[in-house]
């Protein structure tokens, strides 16, 4: 038998801690549900230390709103008031500067403003998607579905997004690591093996020569060279902050081979899931492709939401304009025309994110195994001819010796 420790909500909506032996933490959970109490957490860590378990790659104020989230929607879904709810998230949170924002969300509550208008206040928490969320859910008064929803496609997003960073950060490394120690060949060890070259007349091979000189050109240019970079990377930086700098850099992005067509399909599948999350919900079609549009990363691709909107309001339905605005893979508009034919919009938006999931999934992976063998081959090749110069000055000397 093992000890767990808990806390768990009562039917009056208070907070409850303690231990309870078990064999599992499901014999805990069934045990803690016999005796009335609806289970926030169980576990084998002291209770000091209490923490739900959260998503990978979850940092800073995401983690605070995912939190956040999926605590209301198990208090919610218990039967706990609204206000209660929020008063148990708050003694919950451990982070100083969240249970100060939580507070301040059940102080405009209790002062008689909606909770979605009290929300509203904190926008560098809560953004419009995540506002009108909540305002759909008060008015068809399914407040604990719509926290349950925003918790799973929160959940959904940032794994989709841990997984692309994960998949990236070896082949960045790779790439920096090789480049680095190239630089370093070029600025240490070719000088040292170029001084048993300066007091001789030997004719130097021309592999070797260019060697040299590249070595010299980095050692004597080296600060200027770091510098330029760093007034080329800013200046870029700021050109592409610009909103056309924004669009040409989003469009160029999604013309690289086999990386843009990953990013497409990330872009279109963070779309359908706030699509479908807000259809569901009962917000307005239009309503929900503006917001839809505000939480799109790509410039390009959100901007062509605009006539999409516009095509809806003039009562060409979703599909058509989705088609002809050529942003979106092909397949979207087909079974958007399906979720029209068939009254379930909001069923094929989930459906789409979930194929475009996957398919992002499989594009990064395919970009990932054909980026990784090239950046190989350069580096390879790169430090193939440095050592090859080397060598054959190595060799020249052998000749004269002989």
């Amino acid at each position: 038998m093992t000890s767990y420790q808990f806390k768990a909500v009562g039917q009056d909506g208070r907070l409850r801690t303690g231990s309870l032996n078990g064999e599992s933490e499901k014999k805990v959970i069934a045990e803690l549900r016999k005796q009335g109490l609806t289970p926030v957490y169980v576990g084998t860590k002291p209770q000091g230390r209490m923490e739900l378990k959260l998503p990978k790659f979850q940092f800073g104020k995401r983690k605070d709103v995912l939190f956040f989230t999926q605590e209301l929607s198990t208090l919610l879904n218990s039967g706990v008031p609204l206000d209660r709810a929020l008063a148990i998230t708050t003694e919950l949170t451990t982070r100083a500067e969240f249970k100060a924002v939580v507070n301040d969300v059940l102080r405009t509550l209790k002062g008689g403003r909606s909770m979605a208008d009290a929300l509203a206040t904190k926008p560098e928490y809560f953004p419009e998607f995540y506002v009108n969320m909540v305002r759909a859910g008060e008015a068809s008064g399914s407040l604990g579905a719509i926290f349950e929803r925003l918790s799973e496609y929160e959940t959904t997003r940032d794994e989709l997004k841990g997984y692309i960073i994960s998949s990236m950060v070896y082949p960045a490394l790779l790439s920096v690591v090789g480049v680095a120690t190239i630089i370093l060949m070029l600025y240490y060890v070719v000088p040292k093996f170029a001084a048993v070259f300066s007091d001789s007349r030997m004719k130097i091979p021309i592999p070797t020569l260019i060697l040299l000189q590249v070595s010299n050109a980095v050692r004597a240019y080296a600060g200027w060279m770091l510098g330029a970079l760093a007034i080329v990377g800013l200046g870029f930086r700021q050109y592409i902050s610009t909103p056309d700098g924004k669009l040409w850099w989003h469009s160029f992005t999604l013309k690289i081979p086999v990386l843009g067509d990953a990013l497409r399909k990330a872009q279109t599948s963070q779309f359908a899931r706030a699509m479908g999350t807000l259809v569901a919900n009962g917000v307005p079609l239009v309503q929900s492709l503006g917001i839809s549009r505000a939480i799109m990363s790509n410039m390009k691709m959100s901007g062509t939401l605009e006539t999409v909107a516009q095509g809806v309001k003039r009562g060409e339905g979703l599909s058509g304009p989705m088609t002809r605005s050529g942003a979106f893979p092909p397949l979207l508009a087909h079974l958007l025309s399906i979720g029209e034919e068939t009254g379930r919009l909001d069923a094929m938006f989930m459906r789409a994110a979930e194929i475009y999931d996957g398919e992002t999934r499989a594009s990064i992976k395919r970009f990932t195994s054909l980026f990784e063998p090239l950046i190989i081959l350069v580096l390879g090749v790169a430090v193939g001819a440095l050592i090859l110069s080397m060598l054959l000055a190595i060799t020249s000397i052998n000749e004269v010796a002989v």
